[in-house]
Protein backbone atom coordinates (compact mmCIF):
# COMPACT_ATOMS: atom_id res chain seq x y z
CA UNK A 1 0.00 0.00 0.00
CA UNK A 2 3.16 2.23 0.89
CA UNK A 3 4.46 1.56 -2.16
CA UNK A 4 1.20 2.43 -4.95
CA UNK A 5 0.01 5.80 -2.93
CA UNK A 6 4.18 6.81 -2.94
CA UNK A 7 3.53 6.11 -7.03
CA UNK A 8 0.24 7.58 -7.36
CA UNK A 9 1.64 10.93 -5.39
CA UNK A 10 4.45 10.63 -7.93
CA UNK A 11 2.58 10.31 -10.53
CA UNK A 12 0.07 13.78 -9.67
CA UNK A 13 3.58 15.63 -9.03
CA UNK A 14 3.55 15.41 -12.56
CA UNK A 15 0.03 16.13 -13.44
CA UNK A 16 -2.45 17.66 -11.22
CA UNK A 17 0.29 18.62 -8.70
CA UNK A 18 2.64 20.53 -11.64
CA UNK A 19 2.14 24.42 -12.48
CA UNK A 20 1.06 23.38 -16.11
CA UNK A 21 -2.07 21.80 -15.11
CA UNK A 22 -2.96 25.12 -12.86
CA UNK A 23 -2.33 27.16 -16.12
CA UNK A 24 -3.91 25.23 -18.50
CA UNK A 25 -7.36 25.41 -16.06
CA UNK A 26 -7.27 28.92 -14.94
CA UNK A 27 -5.58 30.07 -18.29
CA UNK A 28 -8.51 28.38 -20.23
CA UNK A 29 -11.56 29.97 -17.69
CA UNK A 30 -9.80 33.24 -17.82
CA UNK A 31 -9.74 33.66 -22.07
CA UNK A 32 -13.65 32.23 -22.35
CA UNK A 33 -14.13 34.96 -19.52
CA UNK A 34 -12.64 37.86 -21.66
CA UNK A 35 -13.48 36.29 -24.93
CA UNK A 36 -17.59 36.03 -24.07
CA UNK A 37 -17.18 39.16 -22.01
CA UNK A 38 -17.98 38.19 -18.21
CA UNK A 39 -20.66 35.87 -18.93
CA UNK A 40 -20.70 34.44 -15.14
CA UNK A 41 -21.91 37.91 -14.34
CA UNK A 42 -23.94 38.99 -17.43
CA UNK A 43 -26.07 36.17 -17.78
CA UNK A 44 -26.27 35.16 -13.82
CA UNK A 45 -29.91 36.36 -14.03
CA UNK A 46 -30.71 34.97 -17.13
CA UNK A 47 -29.72 31.66 -16.05
CA UNK A 48 -31.92 31.64 -12.68
CA UNK A 49 -34.66 32.35 -14.84
CA UNK A 50 -34.69 29.47 -17.24
CA UNK A 51 -33.83 26.85 -14.65
CA UNK A 52 -37.15 27.82 -13.00
CA UNK A 53 -38.87 26.47 -16.01
CA UNK A 54 -39.58 30.33 -17.41
CA UNK A 55 -39.01 29.38 -21.24
CA UNK A 56 -39.75 25.71 -21.27
CA UNK A 57 -41.65 23.77 -24.57
CA UNK A 58 -43.32 21.24 -24.23
CA UNK A 59 -42.02 19.82 -27.80
CA UNK A 60 -38.41 20.23 -26.40
CA UNK A 61 -36.14 16.74 -26.70
CA UNK A 62 -34.19 14.98 -23.49
CA UNK A 63 -35.06 13.01 -20.37
CA UNK A 64 -35.03 15.88 -17.80
CA UNK A 65 -35.94 19.36 -17.01
CA UNK A 66 -33.37 21.88 -16.75
CA UNK A 67 -33.64 21.87 -12.50
CA UNK A 68 -33.22 18.01 -12.93
CA UNK A 69 -30.53 18.33 -15.22
CA UNK A 70 -28.58 21.27 -12.58
CA UNK A 71 -29.88 19.04 -9.80
CA UNK A 72 -28.10 16.02 -10.89
CA UNK A 73 -25.16 17.76 -11.85
CA UNK A 74 -24.62 19.45 -8.88
CA UNK A 75 -25.64 16.11 -7.16
CA UNK A 76 -21.89 15.21 -9.05
CA UNK A 77 -20.26 17.86 -7.48
CA UNK A 78 -21.51 18.72 -4.03
CA UNK A 79 -20.27 15.88 -2.47
CA UNK A 80 -17.10 15.33 -0.19
CA UNK A 81 -15.64 17.81 -2.43
CA UNK A 82 -17.60 20.40 0.09
CA UNK A 83 -17.07 18.99 3.22
CA UNK A 84 -13.64 16.60 3.02
CA UNK A 85 -12.36 18.43 0.11
CA UNK A 86 -12.14 21.60 1.46
CA UNK A 87 -10.94 20.72 4.77
CA UNK A 88 -8.21 18.66 3.32
CA UNK A 89 -7.01 21.77 1.19
CA UNK A 90 -6.95 23.74 4.27
CA UNK A 91 -5.22 21.34 5.89
CA UNK A 92 -2.69 21.15 2.95
CA UNK A 93 -2.71 24.90 2.22
CA UNK A 94 -4.05 26.78 4.84
CA UNK A 95 -6.56 29.52 4.63
CA UNK A 96 -5.23 30.68 1.56
CA UNK A 97 -5.93 27.52 -0.29
CA UNK A 98 -9.83 28.61 0.24
CA UNK A 99 -8.69 31.45 -1.81
CA UNK A 100 -7.25 29.66 -4.85
CA UNK A 101 -10.38 27.64 -4.95
CA UNK A 102 -12.80 30.83 -4.95
CA UNK A 103 -10.96 32.13 -7.54
CA UNK A 104 -11.21 28.47 -9.69
CA UNK A 105 -15.04 28.44 -9.00
CA UNK A 106 -15.75 32.04 -10.42
CA UNK A 107 -13.39 31.68 -13.31
CA UNK A 108 -15.03 27.79 -13.69
CA UNK A 109 -18.43 29.21 -13.98
CA UNK A 110 -17.36 30.17 -17.76
CA UNK A 111 -15.89 27.47 -18.50
CA UNK A 112 -18.98 25.62 -16.96
CA UNK A 113 -20.95 26.89 -19.27
CA UNK A 114 -18.85 26.73 -22.34
CA UNK A 115 -18.08 22.64 -22.14
CA UNK A 116 -22.13 22.25 -21.78
CA UNK A 117 -23.05 24.29 -24.64
CA UNK A 118 -21.00 22.85 -27.32
CA UNK A 119 -21.26 19.24 -25.61
CA UNK A 120 -25.49 19.40 -26.08
CA UNK A 121 -25.10 20.50 -29.02
CA UNK A 122 -23.56 17.62 -30.42
CA UNK A 123 -25.33 15.09 -27.90
CA UNK A 124 -26.82 11.32 -29.44
CA UNK A 125 -30.20 10.40 -29.73
CA UNK A 126 -30.00 6.61 -29.40
CA UNK A 127 -32.80 4.03 -30.88
CA UNK A 128 -34.72 3.65 -28.11
CA UNK A 129 -35.31 7.62 -27.86
CA UNK A 130 -33.28 8.00 -24.56
CA UNK A 131 -29.95 10.93 -24.86
CA UNK A 132 -26.25 10.47 -24.60
CA UNK A 133 -23.92 13.11 -24.44
CA UNK A 134 -20.83 14.43 -22.89
CA UNK A 135 -17.69 16.04 -24.43
CA UNK A 136 -16.39 12.90 -26.20
CA UNK A 137 -19.46 13.25 -28.45
CA UNK A 138 -17.66 17.14 -29.65
CA UNK A 139 -14.65 15.66 -29.99
CA UNK A 140 -15.70 12.79 -32.09
CA UNK A 141 -17.86 14.89 -34.39
CA UNK A 142 -15.82 17.90 -34.19
CA UNK A 143 -12.34 17.69 -33.88
CA UNK A 144 -11.28 15.11 -36.46
CA UNK A 145 -8.36 16.37 -38.80
CA UNK A 146 -7.75 16.98 -42.22
CA UNK A 147 -4.57 16.69 -44.25
CA UNK A 148 -4.19 19.04 -47.18
CA UNK A 149 -4.91 15.76 -49.74
CA UNK A 150 -8.29 15.30 -48.34
CA UNK A 151 -7.54 12.54 -46.11
CA UNK A 152 -9.37 12.72 -42.58
CA UNK A 153 -7.38 11.71 -39.20
CA UNK A 154 -9.15 10.96 -36.70
CA UNK A 155 -7.89 12.88 -34.05
CA UNK A 156 -11.09 13.71 -32.43
CA UNK A 157 -12.33 9.94 -32.27
CA UNK A 158 -8.92 9.10 -30.48
CA UNK A 159 -9.73 12.31 -27.80
CA UNK A 160 -13.05 11.22 -27.40
CA UNK A 161 -12.04 7.88 -26.75
CA UNK A 162 -9.55 9.15 -24.26
CA UNK A 163 -11.85 11.01 -23.01
CA UNK A 164 -14.60 8.44 -22.48
CA UNK A 165 -12.14 5.92 -20.76
CA UNK A 166 -10.79 8.46 -18.44
CA UNK A 167 -14.34 9.06 -17.40
CA UNK A 168 -15.22 5.89 -16.21
CA UNK A 169 -11.20 5.90 -14.57
CA UNK A 170 -13.01 8.99 -12.68
CA UNK A 171 -16.47 7.55 -11.92
CA UNK A 172 -14.43 5.50 -9.54
CA UNK A 173 -11.44 7.61 -8.71
CA UNK A 174 -13.72 11.00 -8.29
CA UNK A 175 -17.45 9.45 -8.05
CA UNK A 176 -17.35 6.19 -6.29
CA UNK A 177 -14.53 5.21 -3.81
CA UNK A 178 -13.87 8.94 -2.22
CA UNK A 179 -17.48 9.06 -1.62
CA UNK A 180 -18.31 5.82 0.22
CA UNK A 181 -14.89 6.14 1.87
CA UNK A 182 -15.73 9.52 3.49
CA UNK A 183 -19.24 8.17 4.30
CA UNK A 184 -17.67 5.12 6.04
CA UNK A 185 -15.02 6.97 7.93
CA UNK A 186 -17.88 9.93 9.17
CA UNK A 187 -20.36 7.32 10.26
CA UNK A 188 -17.01 4.96 12.34
CA UNK A 189 -16.09 8.27 13.90
CA UNK A 190 -19.43 9.54 15.09
CA UNK A 191 -21.77 6.17 15.63
CA UNK A 192 -18.94 3.48 15.76
CA UNK A 193 -20.07 1.36 13.12
CA UNK A 194 -18.04 -0.11 11.24
CA UNK A 195 -16.89 0.37 7.83
CA UNK A 196 -18.09 -2.44 6.22
CA UNK A 197 -21.51 -2.33 7.55
CA UNK A 198 -22.27 1.42 6.26
CA UNK A 199 -20.95 -0.08 2.54
CA UNK A 200 -22.72 -2.64 2.58
CA UNK A 201 -25.70 -1.18 3.25
CA UNK A 202 -25.47 1.72 0.96
CA UNK A 203 -24.18 -0.37 -1.95
CA UNK A 204 -27.64 -2.24 -2.32
CA UNK A 205 -28.93 1.45 -1.83
CA UNK A 206 -26.89 2.44 -4.86
CA UNK A 207 -27.72 -0.63 -6.69
CA UNK A 208 -31.47 0.13 -6.92
CA UNK A 209 -30.98 3.63 -7.82
CA UNK A 210 -28.93 3.62 -10.62
CA UNK A 211 -30.27 0.33 -12.37
CA UNK A 212 -33.54 2.69 -13.34
CA UNK A 213 -30.94 4.85 -15.24
CA UNK A 214 -30.91 8.67 -15.38
CA UNK A 215 -35.16 9.55 -15.38
CA UNK A 216 -34.80 7.50 -11.94
CA UNK A 217 -31.54 8.96 -11.10
CA UNK A 218 -33.06 12.91 -11.75
CA UNK A 219 -36.23 11.90 -9.59
CA UNK A 220 -33.80 11.08 -6.77
CA UNK A 221 -31.79 13.80 -7.06
CA UNK A 222 -34.12 16.17 -7.34
CA UNK A 223 -35.32 16.01 -3.96
CA UNK A 224 -31.84 15.23 -2.64
CA UNK A 225 -29.99 18.56 -3.54
CA UNK A 226 -32.35 21.19 -2.12
CA UNK A 227 -33.11 18.96 1.25
CA UNK A 228 -29.41 17.95 2.17
CA UNK A 229 -28.10 21.44 1.18
CA UNK A 230 -30.24 23.40 3.33
CA UNK A 231 -29.37 20.97 6.26
CA UNK A 232 -25.90 21.78 5.69
CA UNK A 233 -26.00 25.35 5.16
CA UNK A 234 -28.15 25.94 8.42
CA UNK A 235 -25.76 23.98 10.66
CA UNK A 236 -22.22 25.71 9.08
CA UNK A 237 -24.08 29.14 9.92
CA UNK A 238 -24.88 28.15 13.57
CA UNK A 239 -21.14 26.41 14.15
CA UNK A 240 -19.68 30.12 12.38
CA UNK A 241 -21.56 32.38 14.70
CA UNK A 242 -20.93 30.49 17.84
CA UNK A 243 -17.58 31.86 17.15
CA UNK A 244 -18.52 35.67 16.55
CA UNK A 245 -15.07 37.09 17.48
CA UNK A 246 -13.66 34.60 14.91
CA UNK A 247 -15.94 35.70 11.92
CA UNK A 248 -13.98 38.68 10.35
CA UNK A 249 -10.41 37.50 11.12
CA UNK A 250 -11.27 34.24 8.94
CA UNK A 251 -12.69 36.11 6.37
CA UNK A 252 -9.41 38.42 6.32
CA UNK A 253 -6.86 35.30 6.72
CA UNK A 254 -8.40 33.72 2.91
CA UNK A 255 -7.58 36.88 1.56
CA UNK A 256 -4.67 38.17 3.37
CA UNK A 257 -1.93 35.62 2.33
CA UNK A 258 -3.49 34.98 -1.44
CA UNK A 259 -0.14 35.65 -2.85
CA UNK A 260 2.22 34.78 0.07
CA UNK A 261 1.53 31.68 1.73
CA UNK A 262 -0.31 30.96 4.64
CA UNK A 263 2.23 31.11 7.51
CA UNK A 264 2.42 28.61 10.46
CA UNK A 265 -0.01 28.47 12.94
CA UNK A 266 -1.09 26.38 16.25
CA UNK A 267 -0.39 22.66 14.46
CA UNK A 268 0.26 24.04 11.04
CA UNK A 269 3.53 24.28 10.23
CA UNK A 270 3.03 26.19 6.87
CA UNK A 271 2.42 26.40 3.30
CA UNK A 272 4.01 28.56 0.44
CA UNK A 273 2.14 30.21 -1.92
CA UNK A 274 2.81 27.71 -4.92
CA UNK A 275 1.58 24.96 -2.85
CA UNK A 276 -1.61 26.80 -1.18
CA UNK A 277 -2.46 27.95 -4.98
CA UNK A 278 -1.72 24.15 -6.35
CA UNK A 279 -3.87 22.54 -3.76
CA UNK A 280 -6.54 25.32 -3.27
CA UNK A 281 -7.05 24.82 -7.19
CA UNK A 282 -7.24 21.35 -7.00
CA UNK A 283 -9.65 20.69 -4.93
CA UNK A 284 -11.98 23.69 -6.09
CA UNK A 285 -11.72 21.56 -9.69
CA UNK A 286 -12.38 18.51 -7.34
CA UNK A 287 -15.54 19.79 -5.85
CA UNK A 288 -17.00 21.62 -8.71
CA UNK A 289 -15.59 20.08 -11.68
CA UNK A 290 -15.04 22.50 -13.67
CA UNK A 291 -12.92 21.81 -17.36
CA UNK A 292 -13.18 18.48 -16.21
CA UNK A 293 -16.02 17.81 -18.65
CA UNK A 294 -18.42 15.63 -16.39
CA UNK A 295 -21.32 17.85 -15.94
CA UNK A 296 -21.97 17.82 -19.84
CA UNK A 297 -22.96 14.30 -19.50
CA UNK A 298 -25.62 15.11 -17.26
CA UNK A 299 -26.89 18.56 -18.97
CA UNK A 300 -26.62 16.58 -22.46
CA UNK A 301 -29.82 14.81 -21.13
CA UNK A 302 -31.79 17.78 -20.26
CA UNK A 303 -35.08 19.45 -22.69
CA UNK A 304 -33.49 22.28 -24.16
CA UNK A 305 -33.76 23.43 -27.58
CA UNK A 306 -30.65 25.29 -27.86
CA UNK A 307 -27.68 24.47 -26.24
CA UNK A 308 -26.56 27.78 -24.78
CA UNK A 309 -29.71 28.00 -22.91
CA UNK A 310 -28.78 24.66 -21.13
CA UNK A 311 -25.12 26.23 -21.06
CA UNK A 312 -26.37 29.44 -18.96
CA UNK A 313 -27.96 26.67 -16.20
CA UNK A 314 -24.65 25.02 -15.59
CA UNK A 315 -22.98 28.43 -15.29
CA UNK A 316 -25.41 28.40 -11.77
CA UNK A 317 -22.71 25.27 -10.38
CA UNK A 318 -19.79 26.17 -9.19
CA UNK A 319 -21.20 29.14 -7.87
CA UNK A 320 -23.75 27.33 -5.38
CA UNK A 321 -21.04 24.88 -4.88
CA UNK A 322 -18.04 26.34 -4.08
CA UNK A 323 -18.74 30.05 -3.53
CA UNK A 324 -21.20 29.60 -1.47
CA UNK A 325 -21.49 26.25 -0.02
CA UNK A 326 -17.03 25.35 -0.03
CA UNK A 327 -17.38 29.12 2.05
CA UNK A 328 -19.33 28.22 4.16
CA UNK A 329 -16.91 25.03 5.49
CA UNK A 330 -13.83 27.24 4.74
CA UNK A 331 -15.26 29.61 7.60
CA UNK A 332 -16.14 26.67 9.67
CA UNK A 333 -13.38 25.15 9.90
CA UNK A 334 -11.58 28.55 10.28
CA UNK A 335 -13.46 30.37 12.77
CA UNK A 336 -14.05 26.78 14.71
CA UNK A 337 -9.69 26.84 15.00
CA UNK A 338 -10.16 23.39 14.31
CA UNK A 339 -7.81 23.34 11.26
CA UNK A 340 -4.42 24.30 13.18
CA UNK A 341 -5.27 22.10 16.53
CA UNK A 342 -4.33 18.92 17.23
CA UNK A 343 -6.88 16.23 18.62
CA UNK A 344 -6.64 12.82 19.26
CA UNK A 345 -7.36 10.90 16.72
CA UNK A 346 -6.29 6.97 15.44
CA UNK A 347 -3.30 7.49 13.03
CA UNK A 348 -3.68 6.37 9.29
CA UNK A 349 -0.25 4.60 8.80
CA UNK A 350 0.05 6.19 5.11
CA UNK A 351 -0.23 9.83 6.65
CA UNK A 352 2.79 8.70 9.28
CA UNK A 353 6.58 9.38 9.16
CA UNK A 354 9.14 8.63 11.34
CA UNK A 355 11.65 11.02 11.37
CA UNK A 356 15.20 10.94 12.56
CA UNK A 357 16.13 13.44 15.17
CA UNK A 358 14.20 15.69 17.39
CA UNK A 359 11.89 18.69 16.69
CA UNK A 360 10.04 21.04 18.16
CA UNK A 361 7.36 23.08 16.99
CA UNK A 362 8.38 25.70 19.71
CA UNK A 363 11.29 26.48 17.30
CA UNK A 364 11.39 28.55 14.22
CA UNK A 365 13.79 27.21 12.69
CA UNK A 366 12.59 23.32 13.01
CA UNK A 367 9.16 24.63 11.84
CA UNK A 368 10.87 26.18 8.29
CA UNK A 369 12.69 22.81 8.36
CA UNK A 370 9.64 20.46 8.59
CA UNK A 371 7.62 22.84 6.83
CA UNK A 372 10.21 22.66 3.42
CA UNK A 373 10.12 18.59 4.34
CA UNK A 374 6.38 18.69 3.88
CA UNK A 375 6.47 20.75 0.60
CA UNK A 376 8.93 18.67 -1.05
CA UNK A 377 11.58 21.34 -0.92
CA UNK A 378 14.25 19.91 1.46
CA UNK A 379 13.82 16.93 2.89
CA UNK A 380 14.62 15.49 6.87
CA UNK A 381 15.89 12.47 7.49
CA UNK A 382 13.91 9.60 7.32
CA UNK A 383 14.32 6.70 10.65
CA UNK A 384 15.96 3.21 9.17
CA UNK A 385 15.80 0.53 12.21
CA UNK A 386 13.93 -0.49 15.13
CA UNK A 387 11.49 0.98 17.12
CA UNK A 388 11.55 -0.07 20.29
CA UNK A 389 7.68 0.31 21.92
CA UNK A 390 7.20 -0.31 25.58
CA UNK A 391 3.53 0.01 26.97
CA UNK A 392 2.29 1.52 24.14
CA UNK A 393 4.93 4.33 24.01
CA UNK A 394 8.45 5.01 22.23
CA UNK A 395 11.41 4.36 23.98
CA UNK A 396 14.15 5.16 21.38
CA UNK A 397 14.98 9.40 22.12
CA UNK A 398 15.81 10.19 18.67
CA UNK A 399 12.90 9.96 16.49
CA UNK A 400 9.60 12.38 15.83
CA UNK A 401 6.55 11.10 14.52
CA UNK A 402 4.81 13.18 11.74
CA UNK A 403 1.59 12.77 11.27
CA UNK A 404 -1.43 14.15 9.08
CA UNK A 405 1.45 16.88 8.41
CA UNK A 406 2.29 17.70 11.89
CA UNK A 407 4.00 17.07 14.61
CA UNK A 408 2.56 14.04 16.60
CA UNK A 409 2.08 14.31 20.02
CA UNK A 410 1.40 11.56 22.55
CA UNK A 411 1.43 8.79 20.82
CA UNK A 412 0.37 5.13 21.63
CA UNK A 413 0.85 1.77 20.00
CA UNK A 414 -2.41 -0.71 20.56
CA UNK A 415 -2.71 -4.17 20.02
CA UNK A 416 -6.03 -5.16 20.05
CA UNK A 417 -6.71 -2.14 21.74
CA UNK A 418 -3.96 -3.17 25.05
CA UNK A 419 -0.91 -0.96 25.13
CA UNK A 420 1.65 -2.84 22.69
CA UNK A 421 5.01 -3.63 23.86
CA UNK A 422 8.04 -5.30 21.17
CA UNK A 423 9.96 -3.59 18.42
CA UNK A 424 9.04 -2.34 14.88
CA UNK A 425 11.38 -2.47 11.80
CA UNK A 426 11.17 1.02 10.30
CA UNK A 427 12.33 1.26 6.69
CA UNK A 428 12.23 5.01 5.18
CA UNK A 429 10.32 6.05 8.09
CA UNK A 430 7.21 3.92 7.02
CA UNK A 431 6.32 1.23 9.81
CA UNK A 432 5.48 -1.95 9.03
CA UNK A 433 2.04 -3.26 8.11
CA UNK A 434 0.72 -5.24 11.48
CA UNK A 435 -2.59 -5.86 10.91
CA UNK A 436 -3.77 -6.04 14.56
CA UNK A 437 -1.90 -3.01 15.69
CA UNK A 438 -3.40 1.09 15.40
CA UNK A 439 -1.35 3.84 16.33
CA UNK A 440 -3.14 6.80 18.46
CA UNK A 441 -2.12 10.20 19.38
CA UNK A 442 -2.60 13.70 18.88
CA UNK A 443 -2.08 15.32 15.70
CA UNK A 444 -3.76 17.82 13.14
CA UNK A 445 -6.88 15.98 11.30
CA UNK A 446 -8.19 16.83 7.39
CA UNK A 447 -10.84 15.57 5.06
CA UNK A 448 -14.81 14.78 6.83
CA UNK A 449 -13.01 14.23 9.88
CA UNK A 450 -11.62 17.63 10.80
CA UNK A 451 -15.38 19.08 9.39
CA UNK A 452 -16.53 16.93 11.83
CA UNK A 453 -14.27 18.25 14.48
CA UNK A 454 -15.67 21.71 13.83
CA UNK A 455 -19.05 21.21 14.15
CA UNK A 456 -18.94 19.80 17.54
CA UNK A 457 -16.50 23.21 18.32
CA UNK A 458 -19.79 24.91 18.72
CA UNK A 459 -23.28 25.11 20.54
CA UNK A 460 -23.69 22.38 18.57
CA UNK A 461 -21.38 20.44 21.12
CA UNK A 462 -22.30 16.46 20.30
CA UNK A 463 -24.96 17.16 17.87
CA UNK A 464 -22.59 19.11 15.50
CA UNK A 465 -21.09 15.37 14.34
CA UNK A 466 -24.53 14.31 13.29
CA UNK A 467 -25.41 17.37 10.85
CA UNK A 468 -21.91 16.48 9.28
CA UNK A 469 -21.90 12.53 9.27
CA UNK A 470 -25.92 12.94 7.87
CA UNK A 471 -25.12 15.71 5.06
CA UNK A 472 -21.86 13.82 4.18
CA UNK A 473 -24.27 10.49 3.72
CA UNK A 474 -26.22 12.35 1.69
CA UNK A 475 -24.06 14.89 -0.41
CA UNK A 476 -21.71 11.66 -1.15
CA UNK A 477 -24.29 9.57 -1.99
CA UNK A 478 -25.87 11.50 -4.43
CA UNK A 479 -22.49 12.18 -5.98
CA UNK A 480 -22.18 8.40 -6.46
CA UNK A 481 -25.16 8.36 -8.11
CA UNK A 482 -24.64 11.06 -10.87
CA UNK A 483 -21.11 9.54 -11.69
CA UNK A 484 -22.63 6.29 -12.11
CA UNK A 485 -24.29 7.89 -15.14
CA UNK A 486 -21.47 9.71 -16.45
CA UNK A 487 -19.72 5.81 -15.96
CA UNK A 488 -22.20 4.26 -18.15
CA UNK A 489 -22.42 7.17 -20.93
CA UNK A 490 -18.95 6.70 -21.11
CA UNK A 491 -19.13 2.93 -21.36
CA UNK A 492 -22.35 3.36 -23.70
CA UNK A 493 -19.93 5.52 -26.24
CA UNK A 494 -17.11 3.03 -26.62
CA UNK A 495 -18.34 -0.42 -26.06
CA UNK A 496 -22.43 0.01 -26.97
CA UNK A 497 -25.60 0.53 -24.31
CA UNK A 498 -25.27 -3.70 -23.79
CA UNK A 499 -22.20 -3.47 -21.83
CA UNK A 500 -23.96 -0.87 -19.12
CA UNK A 501 -24.88 -3.22 -16.96
CA UNK A 502 -21.90 -5.10 -16.02
CA UNK A 503 -20.14 -1.30 -15.54
CA UNK A 504 -23.31 -0.71 -13.28
CA UNK A 505 -22.20 -3.97 -11.23
CA UNK A 506 -18.80 -3.20 -11.09
CA UNK A 507 -19.21 0.45 -10.03
CA UNK A 508 -21.36 -1.03 -7.06
CA UNK A 509 -19.01 -3.61 -6.28
CA UNK A 510 -15.99 -1.11 -6.21
CA UNK A 511 -18.09 1.01 -4.32
CA UNK A 512 -18.42 -1.49 -1.84
CA UNK A 513 -15.14 -2.05 -1.16
CA UNK A 514 -13.61 1.64 -0.70
CA UNK A 515 -15.69 1.63 2.36
CA UNK A 516 -12.83 -0.22 4.15
CA UNK A 517 -10.02 0.84 1.85
CA UNK A 518 -7.15 3.40 3.47
CA UNK A 519 -8.45 6.99 2.72
CA UNK A 520 -4.65 8.32 1.56
CA UNK A 521 -4.81 5.83 -1.48
CA UNK A 522 -8.37 7.09 -2.50
CA UNK A 523 -7.67 10.71 -3.01
CA UNK A 524 -4.25 10.08 -5.12
CA UNK A 525 -6.06 8.48 -7.10
CA UNK A 526 -8.67 10.75 -7.33
CA UNK A 527 -6.35 13.66 -8.30
CA UNK A 528 -4.95 12.05 -11.26
CA UNK A 529 -8.63 10.66 -12.67
CA UNK A 530 -9.46 14.34 -12.53
CA UNK A 531 -6.52 15.61 -14.86
CA UNK A 532 -7.08 12.65 -17.27
CA UNK A 533 -10.34 13.86 -18.16
CA UNK A 534 -9.58 17.73 -17.79
CA UNK A 535 -6.84 17.99 -20.24
CA UNK A 536 -8.33 16.58 -23.60
CA UNK A 537 -11.69 18.67 -22.74
CA UNK A 538 -10.13 21.66 -21.66
CA UNK A 539 -7.60 21.35 -25.18
CA UNK A 540 -11.04 20.43 -27.00
CA UNK A 541 -12.99 23.46 -25.98
CA UNK A 542 -9.98 25.96 -27.03
CA UNK A 543 -10.10 24.81 -30.54
CA UNK A 544 -13.77 25.49 -30.76
CA UNK A 545 -13.73 28.82 -29.34
CA UNK A 546 -15.03 30.38 -32.63
CA UNK A 547 -17.95 27.98 -32.70
CA UNK A 548 -19.04 28.96 -28.82
CA UNK A 549 -18.98 32.16 -29.57
CA UNK A 550 -21.15 32.35 -32.68
CA UNK A 551 -23.44 29.46 -30.94
CA UNK A 552 -23.64 32.10 -28.35
CA UNK A 553 -24.60 34.94 -30.45
CA UNK A 554 -27.23 33.36 -32.34
CA UNK A 555 -29.05 32.04 -28.86
CA UNK A 556 -29.17 35.72 -28.14
CA UNK A 557 -30.83 36.72 -31.52
CA UNK A 558 -33.02 34.06 -31.26
CA UNK A 559 -34.59 34.81 -28.25
CA UNK A 560 -34.41 38.17 -28.88
CA UNK A 561 -37.04 37.71 -31.81
CA UNK A 562 -38.86 34.99 -29.32
CA UNK A 563 -39.17 37.19 -26.35
CA UNK A 564 -38.99 40.70 -27.08
CA UNK A 565 -40.57 41.90 -23.93
CA UNK A 566 -37.49 40.93 -21.95
CA UNK A 567 -35.20 43.61 -20.95
CA UNK A 568 -31.88 41.46 -20.78
CA UNK A 569 -32.38 40.36 -24.00
CA UNK A 570 -32.43 43.49 -25.97
CA UNK A 571 -29.26 44.90 -24.03
CA UNK A 572 -27.18 41.25 -24.78
CA UNK A 573 -28.98 40.95 -28.87
CA UNK A 574 -27.16 44.73 -28.70
CA UNK A 575 -24.26 43.45 -27.74
CA UNK A 576 -24.41 40.31 -30.22
CA UNK A 577 -26.17 41.42 -32.73
CA UNK A 578 -24.09 44.51 -33.58
CA UNK A 579 -20.93 42.47 -33.60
Amino acid sequence: MHGLNDFLVKLDGYLGGNPWFMVLLIGTGLFFTIYLGFPQIRYFKHAIRITTGKYDHSHDIGDTSHFQSLATALSGTVGTGNIAGVALAIHLGGPAALFWMLVTAAIGMCTKMVEVSISHKYRDILPDGSVSGGPMYYMKKRLNMKTSGGRVIKTGVIMGAFFAGATILSSFGTGSLPQINSISNSVFTTFGIQHIITGAILAVLLGLVIIGGIKRIARVTSILVPFMAILYITGALIVIFSHPGNIIPSFVSIFSDAFTGSAAAGGFLGASFAFAMNRGVNRGLFSNESGQGSAPIAHSAARAPEPVSEGMVALLEPFIDTICICTLTGLVLLSSGAWNTKTDNQFQTTDMQILSGVYDEGNRDDVKKLSRHLRGDEFLGLYNGSLKIEDGSIVNDNVSVIHARSLAENVRFLSDKEPYSGELEVIAGKLPAVPSLTVKGESLIHSATLTTFAFSLSILKGFGPYIVTFSLLLFAFSTAISWSYYGDRATTYLFGSKYVLIYRMVYVAAFFIASFTDTTIIWSLSYIAIVLMAVPNLVGILLLRKEVKQSVRDYWLAFTRQYPEEKISDKMSRRFGSE
